[in-house]
Formats: C-alpha cells, sequence, structure tokens
C-alpha cells in the first residue's frame, strides 16, 4: 500500500469515499527503503516504535510493539487494519506528543512535508510551541517536516535512535539548520545519507536518509555519505565524511551540499574566497527581487490595449515579465521593439503615488478588471491601491530561477522587471562589463550553484541572500584556477540537482 511521503498534505480531511493518490498525497515508498531504516532502528522485539506520521501502517505494520499517530482517519483505519498488533491514534502528532507520558527506543517513518505557505493555523502553532519548549526555534520559513523530528526525537528514552527518509532540503534549507543543531546537541551519532537517484520517481522533490543514536548524549560532528542510488541495507553505510560542526556551521553556512563535491573542489573554492582580490557579488551590487502589482492582468497591458484605453506614454513601462524572456547578456530596444510589435502584455501600468490620474486611466482603473484588481490582497492594503512601489530600473537583471545556470543580462532597453526577475543595481558605475565577463566563468557558475540551491525538477534557484554570497574572483585569479578541479565540481552538482547537460 502507500505510505505519506514528504510530499503529503498532513491533517487533509476526508470525504466518505477513499482519496485517490495525487488528492491524498500519497505514493509508494519503496520496500526496501523501509525495511532498511526498520532493521537499523529495531535492536530487540521489546523495543517500542514510534512513527509520529504513520500513514497506512508501513513502517509499524513490521513490529507488534510499535504505536503510530495518523490524523487522515482513511489512512489510520488502513493502518489498524494493517498493523493489528499496534497502537494507533487517529489525531494531531503534536497534541498527542504534548500530552503522552510515552518514551521510546526509536522511532522511524517518513514524517509530512508542507512547505510554511500551506504549515499554518493551529497545526503550525501547536508544532511551533512545542519546538520552542525544547529550545528549537523554527523561523517563518520551515516546512512541516522538521518540527516532527525535534518532536519526535523528545519523546526517545536515553540511548534512543531514530531513522528517517527526509527531504533533500536538509542539506542547504536554512529552517533545517535548527534541527541539525537539535540533533547534534542530543545524539551521540547523527549520520546523513545523500541519494542522488530519486526514492520517489514520480516527485521532483529529492530524498535523503538521517540516522541518529544514541539520544542523551551529544556530538560535534555529522557524518555524511553521498549514494548515486539506494541499495538495500541494514545500517548506515559504514564508509562517510565526519564533518566538523564548526567548520558546517561557519565555513559552508550550515549546509550539506557542498560536500558533495570532492575535499580538492572545496579547498579550492574556500581558497578562492578567501582571496583579497575576490569579492562576494552584494559588495559589487544590491541584489533584489523587482515590484510586486498584486494583479498582473490588470496592472500588465499589451500595446493594443494601451492603444484602446488612450493610456498616455508616461504612465507605461516597459517591463520584464519573466526570467524566460531574458535571452542571451544583453536586453536591447531591439528586444523590446519586438515584444511590442507582437503585442505581448509586456507594459507596466505605473501611477507614481502623487500623480493626477488622467481620465483615460480612470476610465481603465473603473472597469470590471480594475473592480476585480483592487479588492486582490496586495492592492488592498497600499494606498492608493493603484500605485504598483518599488518600480525601479536596474543595471542588470538576474534569472532567480534557471537550468543550466542563472542568466545575468545588461539592462541595455531601461526596463523595469517583476518579482519573477531579481534587479542588479551596481554600486560602483563602470564596472558592468568586468562583471559580466567573469560571470561567464566556470568558477562562478560554480559559485552560483554553491551559494544557490536545487528547486526540483533541474531548477537552480537563487534568492537574493544567497545571490549575493556568488563569489567574484579578479580575472587574474581565474586565470590561476585549476579548471578540471572546477569542472568536475561543478558538473557533480549539476547532477545533483538533475541537470546533467552543460
Amino acid at each position: 500500500m502507500y505510505k505519506r511521503t514528504p510530499l503529503a498534505r498532513y491533517g487533509r480531511k476526508l470525504n466518505k469515499r477513499p482519496l485517490n493518490r495525487k488528492e491524498a498525497g500519497a505514493y509508494y515508498t519503496p520496500p526496501q527503503v523501509a525495511s532498511s531504516l526498520l532493521r537499523w532502528a529495531l535492536r530487540s522485539e521489546r523495543d517500542r516504535l514510534l512513527d509520529p506520521s504513520c500513514g497506512d501502517g508501513q513502517f509499524i505494520a513490521g513490529h507488534p510493539n510499535a504505536v503510530g499517530i495518523e490524523q487522515d482517519p482513511y489512512a489510520a483505519r488502513q493502518a489498524m487494519d494493517r498493523a493489528p498488533g499496534a497502537l494507533v491514534h487517529e489525531g494531531d502528532f503534536f497534541s498527542w506528543a504534548s500530552n503522552t507520558s510515552e518514551r521510546f527506543e526509536c522511532a522511524a517513518g517518513n514524517p509530512p512535508f508542507i512547505r510554511y505557505q500551506t504549515f499554518k493555523g493551529e497545526l503550525r502553532d501547536r508544532a511551533l510551541a512545542f519546538c520552542s519548549r525544547l529550545g528549537v526555534r523554527f523561523s517563518g520559513l520551515a516546512s512541516s517536516w522538521a518540527p516532527f523530528l525535534v518532536a519526535t526525537a523528545a519523546l526517545l528514552r536515553r540511548g534512543g535512535r531514530m531513522a528517517f527518509v527526509v527531504p533533500a532540503e536538509i542539506g542547504h534549507a536554512p529552517y533545517s539548520a535548527p534541527l541539525l543543531e537539535y540533533l547534534l546537541a542530543n545524539f551521540a551519532v547523527v549520520h546523513i545519507v545523500a541519494i542522488r537517484e530519486k526514492l520517489f520517481p514520480e516527485l521532483s522533490e529529492d530524498c535523503w536518509l538521517m540516522y541518529a543514536e544514541g539520544h542523551g548524549a551529544s556530538t560535534n560532528e555529522i557524518r555524511f555519505t553521498a549514494l548515486d542510488a539506494f541499495s538495500e541495507m541494514s545500517a548506515p553505510p559504514r564508509q562517510f565524511q565526519n564533518i566538523p560542526a564548526d567548520v558546517w556551521r561557519t565555513t559552508w553556512k550550515r549546509r550539506l551540499r557542498p560536500f558533495l563535491m570532492t575535499s580538492e573542489a572545496r579547498l579550492l573554492y574556500q581558497e578562492i574566497v578567501e582571496h583579497r582580490g575576490t569579492h562576494r557579488f552584494g559588495e559589487l551590487a544590491t541584489i533584489g527581487i523587482g515590484y510586486v502589482t498584486g494583479a498582473n492582468d490588470f496592472f500588465h497591458l499589451r500595446p493594443s490595449d494601451a492603444h484602446q484605453w488612450r493610456i498616455p506614454k508616461d504612465f507605461l513601462r516597459p517591463t520584464v515579465r519573466k526570467g524566460a524572456s531574458l535571452r542571451g547578456d544583453r536586453l536591447t530596444t531591439a528586444v523590446v521593439d519586438k515584444w511590442r510589435k507582437d503585442d505581448e502584455q509586456v507594459l507596466l501600468l505605473h501611477i507614481p503615488k502623487h500623480e493626477r490620474v488622467p481620465r483615460a486611466v480612470e476610465r481603465y482603473l473603473d472597469t470590471e478588471a480594475g473592480q476585480l484588481a483592487r479588492e486582490a490582497y496586495k492592492c488592498r492594503v497600499r494606498e492608493p491601491w493603484y500605485s504598483v512601489p518599488d518600480v525601479q530600473v536596474p543595471d542588470f537583471f538576474l534569472s532567480y530561477m534557471s537550468g543550466v545556470q542563472a542568466n545575468l543580462v545588461v539592462n541595455e532597453a531601461s526596463c523595469t522587471c517583476s518579482n519573477s526577475v531579481h534587479g542588479v543595481h551596481l554600486k560602483r558605475k563602470g564596472g558592468g562589463a568586468t562583471l559580466l565577463e567573469s560571470w561567464s566563468t566556470e568558477f562562478v557558475k560554480l559559485s552560483s550553484e554553491i551559494e544557490g540551491h536545487p528547486l526540483g525538477g533541474g531548477m537552480l534557484k537563487l534568492e537574493p541572500r544567497e545571490a549575493k554570497e556568488i563569489a567574484i574572483p579578479s580575472k587574474s585569479i581565474l586565470q590561476r584556477i585549476s579548471k578540471p578541479v572546477v569542472e568536475d565540481a561543478l558538473s557533480t552538482l549539476r547532477k545533483w540537482r538533475h541537470y546533467d547537460s552543460a
């Protein structure tokens, strides 16, 4: 049957009929993964086993002395049928965890993965309050699986252990750092096993394995193993890197993903970024998201629409709405002219706050589409509702989601941009040509991979805070860098995000 995967929606109310796999977020977990985790976690028939989100009972079915928690009533009934010897509680795990006096020798499973946008309300409040009492404070961007593991660890007996499938975000997401810090402070051994081949081929999300044992002790290192593919095992791999916690915290900013590269590549990268001739991108420029309209289809007009409504040219700004519009390393007026000729929706209606609104613009604002737009949240909370803020003309555009690499594009056409593209403003004029030349080098591409993060589907994502950390070495340094080492590291990180072609 199925087991909740990291993309399952936790706490979803069911209709009387069983939900299909897409509705329930339920996908088959490879049986060899579940059995591998259980064989390591269980040391005795007397061991009490906990699965905090047991789904249909796959992890608890093989051990009679087990407890599973499941909020989905239909899945809970399946778990009861599948694991008649286990105890299944139907309800919210964090409520149960806050009130139970039970303690466990081991825990295993696959916690639900709900991104912060939908991990909200009372469930989120209970989860974060539980973790806060343990001294673990997650940011507002935390997904659900990390609090699940903290709460589960707190229910273990001294010497207890846990083995879980976890999202690969444990290797790079800032919100995963509090979880790893908690594990380091409360377990004698923490071992992360990265697996490049997808455990769940149907999903874009990559999954790794997390092992921790010796609850009640602590450690100052993380064991880390990188495998191309999963094969059934009765224990974590014997070969691993010992990553000092201080190195993980400082040099690599609480990220494990750089350890997918060779030690030679890491040493080279560290040497280059610490060289006085190397600058971080944020030292050379400010990087931020573009404007947010709140109602894109209303505020972005086609040239034909602007002509029809007789919108004055002074209130229309040519704009880059999405990164896919950017080709090459320059956005020229010729390209924008072609957008206009093709009647694309690339004119932003920009009405400065204190500008008198012409009658033609008023008529457009009072249309049915305008009435709907002013009720959108972003429009409703600003004054006046029709004045889009933060409309700027950057020196460059930077794609924040890309395939082979992030594109840096000179803004020769004096366009503005929406929040689907980053705007880059040079701190010192005149350095654009050098920056653009450096950007095309293999080392800067590698730095983008290291400082950014995989998004799924082979995509690389660069948040503004990540883009600021991209290393830009001087030309003389770039000429001395070992190209084979850099090219191998770049290829490795692209393969791990499933973008295998250069």
